[in-house]
């Protein structure tokens, strides 16, 4: 850095590394993970068994870096305390502390007093979870995934490929809401009903229930009961806020931040799924790289770049289902409004869907599954958003409909 501003970034996963890799020596990440960073996208598959942990591992950062838990931070001295005892002075403070998993309220989830999730019962956030899942798992073990967005489908598919009997249960309508269609999410759901899934959609769970401390079943609102020997809790996340609030920091979903990604505190600044940017907390890989590139140019240059969003790609590739896996791929509006051209094709054989949204002459979103070929030609017209009838990217369209496809 040329200045010599002394940089605390306290979170390890991928924002954080980053952004300390981006840094250097003038930087101190502070994470409280026994791992080493690592690439949470990948958790899936190393649940699955395709890699081994350290496979996933992040770059190391060149910076020094502390394991412990950050308790408090005092804004008035620029201090942060550690449950290690601690204290580390700063100049500028990064918070990257990620997000938590969502815990439904559950009856039996908790008994009384108690803070630890009974045995068998798991999140699926971190490399800790990831592991305490993959010692359990065994062939045959009969798992329930209570929720049926990315990190469910993802969870419930490592698991099939394990040998376990999966159950997944959702309370929407349909698989991944938040990404797909309705036409997309019923061909991801046959394909995993297609590797031994067992799927219960528009049906929430109730309870819990436990003996001799540990899970024996789930109960779904009708009553029903599913037997169980481990549940993962995949109910989304909520930005993991507390240093912020106990800090009195701007919160609203997130913690607030400028385009400079600065808080309401000029000597604090916060990046990845826990910040909150113009309303839009994000919870996705790409933009927490992309804001950690940026603050590191905003805090070593002084014609940095401002931050101004990101348009980002969800990716997700299922296990092989007898002709292969199923790669499927959604960005930006994939749900069409009054007035917007839509091409959709679907080759049963082929086992691929393709979908496009065109609004005012602009590619607005997709949805592909199956061959994913074409897929970055077509997300970088989306993220251009410049008319396709004066734009390069126009012929992209014609994708659809020649054997090319995706």
């Amino acid at each position: 850095m040329t200045s010599k501003t002394r940089v605390v970034v306290i979170g390890a996963g991928p924002a954080g590394a980053r952004l300390a890799q981006r840094l250097g020596p003038d930087a101190l990440l502070i994470g409280e993970e026994e791992h080493a960073p690592y690439n949470r996208l990948l958790l899936a598959d190393v649940l699955a068994g395709k890699y081994a942990p350290e496979i996933i591992a992040l770059p190391a950062p060149t910076s020094p870096q502390l394991r412990a838990r950050v308790v408090r931070v005092d804004r008035e001295d620029r201090l942060v305390h550690c449950d290690d005892g601690s204290v580390i002075a700063y100049e500028t403070l990064v918070l990257a502390t990620g997000s938590n998993p969502v815990l439904p309220a559950l009856r039996g989830l908790f008994e009384p007093g108690a803070r630890d999730l009974p045995k068998g019962v798991h999140a699926f956030r971190t490399m800790d979870d990831c592991l305490a899942l993959s010692s359990a798992v065994r062939e045959g073990t009969r798992a329930v995934v209570i929720g049926g967005g990315l990190l469910g489908v993802s969870a419930a598919r490592a698991l099939a490929e394990r040998g376990a009997q999966v159950v997944m249960a959702q309370q929407g309508e349909r698989l991944m809401e938040r990404q797909l269609d309705a036409k997309a999410s019923e061909l991801v759901h046959r394909h995993l009903t297609g590797m031994g899934v067992e799927i219960h959609t528009e049906n929430r769970v109730r309870g819990i229930h436990c003996a001799d401390g540990a899970v024996h079943a789930v109960e779904l609102a009708d009553h029903y009961r599913l037997g169980a020997d481990l549940v993962v809790l995949a109910c989304g996340v909520r930005p993991r806020t507390g240093l912020a609030v106990a800090a009195g920091l701007e919160v609203r979903k997130g913690i607030v931040v400028d385009d400079e990604l600065r808080t309401s505190d000029p000597h604090i600044r916060a990046i990845g799924d826990c910040a909150e940017h113009d309303g839009h907390v994000y919870g996705l890989a790409a933009p927490a790289l992309d804001q950690a590139d940026i603050l590191a140019a905003l805090l070593t240059s002084d014609a940095a770049p401002r931050y101004t969003g990101t348009r980002a790609l969800t990716r997700l590739t299922l296990a092989e289902q007898g002709t292969g896996p199923l790669d499927v791929a959604a960005f930006g509006e994939t749900e069409a409004l009054p007035g917007d051209d839509v091409v959709q094709l679907t080759d049963a054989t082929r086992r691929t869907y393709r979908k496009v949204v065109v609004r005012g002459n602009r590619l607005v979103g997709g949805l592909l599954l199956g061959e994913l070929r074409s897929v970055g030609a077509l997300a970088r017209a989306w993220e251009s958003d410049e008319p396709l009838t004066e734009s390069p990217s126009a012929p992209l369209l014609h994708l659809l409909t020649n054997d090319g496809g995706f």
